[in-house]
């Protein structure tokens, strides 16, 4: 069973490619994004108090963004596996993944960093054109991004998890160049 992470900045291309990849393996698409507006159309609590982390361009805490990953792994779309986006954000949120996926008995086959310039970061988020994407909110993001994407790489690298990619080519290089690095196709 493949479980991957997409890791990378804002407009690195993680949502892209772990559509594409999940599209490929025929496994679920988890996006923190989805896990939000879903829960938020609902009405869930949990959902409205994380909205205003969101819109602030923060981080939603921790303990937050666990409970959400919980209920998402819980449900019976994930039981032939997954690619997750927008989570982790911080080691401490890997390091906590590890633990609910061990209570699940599942770990993480690959965490795929996508490596990207600040500038095309900046590019690409401007032109997707989302409601919170104000330059302002992205820089904001890429710095939060900067802050804690040094320690999320170490705890994967240091669980020979991590592979690290250019996300600077094109969609199909780059989506080839995943698949060549971990083999899963």
């Amino acid at each position: 069973m493949i479980r991957l992470i997409m890791l990378g900045g804002p407009g690195s291309g993680k949502g892209t490619q772990g559509i594409k990849i999940a599209k490929d393996l025929d496994i679920t698409m988890i996006s923190t994004g989805d896990i939000f507006r879903n829960a938020m159309a609902t009405g869930d609590e949990l959902a409205i108090k994380a909205r205003e982390y969101v819109e602030k361009g923060e981080l939603v805490p921790d303990m937050m963004m666990i409970k959400f990953m919980r209920k998402r792994l819980l449900q019976e779309d994930v039981a032939k596996g997954w690619v997750l986006e927008g989570y982790p954000r911080t080691a401490f949120q890997a390091e906590e993944l590890d633990f609910l996926l061990e209570e699940f008995e599942q770990k993480i086959t690959y965490a795929i960093y996508l490596n990207v310039s600040e500038e095309t970061m900046i590019k690409r988020s401007l032109l997707r054109g989302k409601v919170d994407d104000e330059l302002e909110v992205i820089k904001k993001r890429i710095e939060l991004f900067k802050q804690r994407t040094t320690p999320i790489l170490e705890y994967y690298e240091y669980k020979h998890t991590l592979i690290s990619i250019s996300g600077e080519n094109s969609i199909e290089e780059v989506e080839k160049e995943i698949f060549r690095q971990t083999n899963i196709i």
